[in-house]
């Protein structure tokens, strides 16, 4: 069994890098707005390949799966930083709160994308004007998880959006639908997924620098980057002291071809992480990806930090850290 498991994990990756998966749906890429929105911010779920929808709950599902925050039995406070490179960076605050009747939980959160200063470009201008412009998305948003049954979450997340490109702006809002149902052999899992659902978008603005050579924009009903997502995980190993989950994720986006995700995360009686993941179907993410979790304290209240580090083709290596502090209930 864990041969087969070994299998799944490294080499099929290798098989479908030789293209037996056709790229259909890529002719897509770039078609929406707020790309922003897919973003992996959390460093575990990053570090996994994002092959996280089936994960087992906690403050983070918060940008994952909202059914996992139904699981949350602690007052949480989190803090995320991604270093996407060029500059650009994406930050995160958010809080859950676990409601009295134990069985689901509110979460809170702000996720905003700065793109940093841009020098501005014309035709006849092309080393820059002396002007700088800005790149700025932010989503403020609320998340509510329900334990149904012992086995089946079910979550949601309502979100609101203000983009400001230069001069033009645009507000939105999305849904996210989550569900996720876990068994008692081997705490084998599965969920289900959609992600950023919600009405089209339009920039507003009219301004236009330089009109020569050009033609105007459409900046008008531009669709929102919605994903639904398949995935499974479970125990491969499982010891008093030890335990390793192995994760499959299938995502069907909008903007681009259906691509897959493997990972493996390594846990060592619950205070040290090692985790790898691996894309499939993803251009310019040929590399593996891998992170690390460490859960500390501070006084007798839970603090987790997690970090994942992501190689690719065109930005680099980019980075992703977390801070998430749990209030112990018994402490209190």
């Amino acid at each position: 069994m864990r041969q087969l498991l070994l299998f799944l994990l490294f080499g099929l990756p290798v098989v479908a890098q030789a293209q037996v998966l056709p790229r259909y749906g890529g002719q897509r890429a770039g078609s929406t707005a707020l790309s922003f929105l897919k973003a992996d911010i959390a460093p575990r779920s990053a570090a996994l390949g994002g092959a996280s929808v089936a994960m087992p709950g906690n403050a983070q599902s918060l940008f994952i799966n909202p059914a996992g925050i139904a699981n949350v039995k602690r007052l949480s406070f989190g803090a995320n930083q991604y270093w996407h490179g060029a500059g650009m960076f994406q930050s995160a605050l958010y809080a859950v709160v676990p409601r009295k009747n134990g069985a689901s939980s509110l979460g809170y959160f702000m996720n905003s994308l700065n793109s940093g200063p841009m020098e501005v470009r014309t035709e006849f201008q092309p080393n820059g004007t002396g002007e700088r412009v800005f790149a700025t998305n932010t989503a403020f948003g609320v998340s509510y998880g329900l334990q149904l049954t012992e086995l089946f979450t079910f979550g949601v997340t309502g979100r609101f959006i203000y983009e400001q490109l230069a001069e033009y702006k645009n507000t939105a809002a999305t849904f996210d639908f989550g569900f996720f149902y876990q068994t008692d052999w081997k705490d084998l899992s599965f969920a289900v997924m959609v992600q950023n659902f919600g009405t089209n978008t339009s920039l507003q603005g009219d301004f236009l620098a330089e009109t020569f050579n050009r033609n105007p924009s459409d900046l008008e009903n531009i669709t929102n980057p919605n994903v639904f997502r398949l995935g499974v995980s479970m125990l491969a190993m499982d010891t008093e002291r030890q335990k390793i989950r192995v994760s499959f994720e299938l995502n069907h986006p909008n903007d681009n071809s259906e691509n897959f995700r493997f990972g493996a995360e390594y846990d060592y009686m619950n205070l040290f992480f090692a985790r790898v993941g691996y894309k499939i179907n993803i251009e310019g993410h040929p590399y593996p990806v891998g992170g690390l979790g460490l859960r500390t304290h501070l006084g007798a209240h839970p603090l987790y930090i997690d970090y994942a580090v992501l190689p690719t083709d065109m930005m680099g290596l980019q980075q992703n850290v977390s801070l998430v502090f749990e209030l112990n209930n018994d402490a209190r």
